[in-house]
């Protein structure tokens, strides 16, 4: 990283061609470091959507764009299908038909290994194409920016999903130096990769013994287990979308904000606009809002928040648990809706104009993060089957039983821990872009070494570091 920094700033200096070229070098081989093979998929993508969208833009006949159109839908979610959903349709038309009385002996599965990214990218593309299509967007005619904008090594395999508007008129204009925007950018990275190393990672341990082992345990520890999950998962997608944005910056480059506190969200709608807001916003502008959105009628509209979770889920992973985990958020976004209350937060933040939440926001946020904690045994889980009884060994064995750390830790220090960072993420709600906004040198130079001196502490070489969201 800090040679391809110093590339790209001294070397091709004010020479934006070289440097689109360098950063769509850097990104294929960080990309090609897992699997060089899977390049040709990231490049067939940039071809198709390439083409694809100078043709929609170019034709003047409805029916020739839209043909396009389906060109660039069709590859980006064939490759999709193929290689993330195959063998769940097969598997699944297999116990269909076992369930029906019939036995199938041979079932075509295939040994696929699910590229990285591959979500990310294809709905990426899919969109630059869609924006075309809808006339929100010129189509760019040099392919080097559009392949820079596709392979963007920060964001390429866990996002931000881009669109073409933010991400692609960047790469085309020429950026210079800034040193404020530079050390931005590093304080981004340290903090997500505290959350990374020192939230998610610490207790990834823990949860995997718990879910692995969920009938030997009491509902005590299985609460646990599923609320210390929320936080793994909130610490390793959040902290890699900082990472992301951080490094972006280093090269001049603005991504959009992916999560803003969701934690703190006062109800289920909230949540989802501050959760992965790269996707919701996708699925909003490209599904939800074509199929009608809540322009049309009170059914409709349930019809199409059914549809967009449902999608959301399964765009999640090939697993029937995914889909139930959607439908969930369904169940839980419907009512608020139906009471006209899904917008009424958009605009502010908890506690807005004090330092302590009321006693109201208080109990909506643990109302709402229950809510989404429960949703999150059905992600988790390896089947519907493991889900259902993790869920039924809570509401049949009810009782408190001290849980021992697989590693002998002290479970009250990441107790501790938690609560400090639930802390200090509410003292730093209203900026997920400033996690270090203090005018005391002193106070920030104190972070800087809390948190480094703790990456350093719980830093543990036998723990899978993989991020979570690689393997959608």
């Amino acid at each position: 990283m800090p040679l391809v920094f110093l590339t790209y700033w001294v070397l091709f200096k004010n020479k934006l061609t070289s440097q689109n070229l360098f950063l769509l070098f850097a990104s294929y081989f960080f990309y090609g470091l897992w699997d060089w093979r899977f390049l040709f998929l990231i490049l067939g993508s940039t071809l198709v959507d390439f083409i694809a969208g100078n043709k929609i833009y170019t034709t003047e006949k409805v029916n020739i764009k839209k043909i396009w159109l389906g060109v660039s839908i069709l590859f980006n979610l064939g490759l999709l299908g193929f290689f993330k959903y195959y063998n769940f349709f097969i598997d699944s038309w297999v116990d269909l038909m076992e369930l029906s009385g019939y036995t199938v002996n041979n079932t075509y599965t295939l040994q696929l290994i699910l590229p990285v990214g591959i979500s990310f990218y294809t709905f990426q593309t899919m969109s630059y194409s869609l924006d075309i299509y809808y006339g929100r967007l010129k189509p760019t005619t040099n392919l080097i920016d559009f392949a820079t904008f596709v392979g963007f090594f920060p964001q390429l395999v866990a996002g931000p999903i881009e669109r073409a508007s933010n991400l692609l008129s960047q790469i085309t204009n020429s950026r210079i130096f800034n040193y404020e925007q530079c050390k931005q950018g590093l304080k981004l990275i340290l903090w997500g990769l505290f959350k990374k190393i020192v939230v998610a990672d610490s207790i990834a341990p823990i949860v995997d013994d718990i879910f692995a082992n969920y009938g030997d345990y009491s509902a005590s520890t299985l609460l646990m287990g599923v609320t210390l999950f929320s936080f793994q998962v909130y610490g390793d997608f959040s902290g890699y979308s900082d990472i992301a944005i951080g490094t972006a910056k280093l090269f001049g480059i603005e991504l959009m904000s992916n999560f803003k506190f969701p934690n703190f969200s006062r109800n289920v709608a909230e949540y989802w606009q501050r959760w992965h807001i790269s996707l919701s916003t996708w699925f909003r502008h490209y599904l939800y809002i074509p199929l009608g959105g809540s322009r049309v009628s009170k059914l409709k509209s349930v019809r199409n928040i059914c549809i967009i979770f449902l999608v959301s889920g399964f765009w999640h992973g090939a697993n029937w648990t995914f889909i139930v985990w959607g439908g969930i958020h369904a169940l839980f976004y419907i009512p608020v809706f139906l009471m006209g209350r899904n917008r009424i937060y958009m605009d502010t933040v908890v506690a807005e104009n004090s330092w302590l939440p009321s006693l109201k926001e208080v109990a909506q946020i643990v109302f709402t993060f229950t809510l989404i904690t429960f949703s999150r045994v059905f992600f988790r889980s390896e089947s519907i089957t493991d889900a259902y009884l993790y869920l039924k060994q809570i509401c049949t064995h009810f009782s408190w039983e001290a849980y021992s750390h697989p590693q002998g830790y002290r479970m009250i220090d990441y107790l501790i821990l938690l609560s400090i960072f639930t802390v200090y993420e509410f003292s730093i709600r209203r900026d997920e872009r400033s996690p270090f906004k203090f005018k005391s040198k002193i106070v920030r130079f104190l972070l800087y070494s809390i948190i480094i001196l703790a990456m350093l502490l719980f830093y543990d070489d036998q723990v899978d570091r993989s991020f979570i969201y690689f393997q959608f």
